[in-house]
């Protein structure tokens, strides 16, 4: 059996070595490319065909789940393994509406990550178990959360419950640095929902965004009502 082909996605030179170390070490992982945004990620899987694409979700040019959505589409025999710092709910359920085959945090063990990747590589899916208790809860609530919004126009856009958060502190008109702080939130954790809501609602800036909101009741109702 050949060896598992990886293609490493990440804007930090210092982290893509130390897993690049990690992996060719065992022997039976090659390392074939690397990038170092999501764009970059996309060219290399198209141009490399590797069996994996491990990828970090906060990058420059184009995020990890952007670039995972687009490559499970493109690119269905490479299979995406998400590695990140965030264990956020958003981030999560997002990854795996976007195709990820996994995901795991950045402080992992090393046993766990080979684990991963041999599983997701032999078909599998790999959730570590804070993930996955996020993707049970996330599971068992969604009944309710459907019948809780129908009536919404929200809905129809898949706003998740952190972004209708945000999008109603943007409406408020708070800036993205204060929303960090009442958060708990890095100011790019913030700018990563904040594209996100932009592309579902399809605004390109925040006066076409509070426009859409004016123009459109439910949304607004629903705003106000968070």
């Amino acid at each position: 059996m050949g060896k598992i082909k990886v293609v490493l996605a990440d804007d930090h030179l210092v982290v893509r070595s130390g897993i690049k170390n990690l992996l060719e070490n065992e022997g039976d992982i090659a390392v074939i490319g690397e990038a170092s945004n999501g764009e970059e990620a996309l060219q290399a899987v198209e141009k490399l065909q590797p069996d994996l694409l491990i990828i970090d979700i906060r990058m420059p040019v184009m995020n990890g789940l952007e670039a995972t959505h687009k490559l499970t589409k493109s690119s269905p025999n490479s299979k995406v393994l998400i590695l990140s710092m965030h264990d956020d709910e958003d981030y999560i359920l997002q990854s795996v509406e976007s195709g990820a085959s996994g995901y795991l945090l950045k402080d992992t063990s090393k046993e766990e990550f080979l684990k991963a990747i041999k599983t997701i590589h032999q078909g599998g899916k790999y959730f570590s178990g804070d993930i996955s208790q996020v993707l049970v809860n996330n599971f068992l609530t969604r009944k309710d959360r459907k019948i809780t919004h129908k009536t919404t126009g929200v809905n129809q856009y898949e706003i998740t419950k952190r972004e209708r958060q945000i999008l109603k502190m943007i409406a408020a008109g708070i800036a993205n640095k204060e929303i960090a702080e009442q958060l708990g939130k890095s100011i790019r954790t913030i700018e990563t929902h904040r594209f996100n809501i932009m592309k579902k609602l399809k605004v390109n800036n925040v006066v076409e965004l509070l426009k859409k909101i004016e123009e459109e009741p439910d949304l607004k109702d629903h705003i106000r009502s968070n």
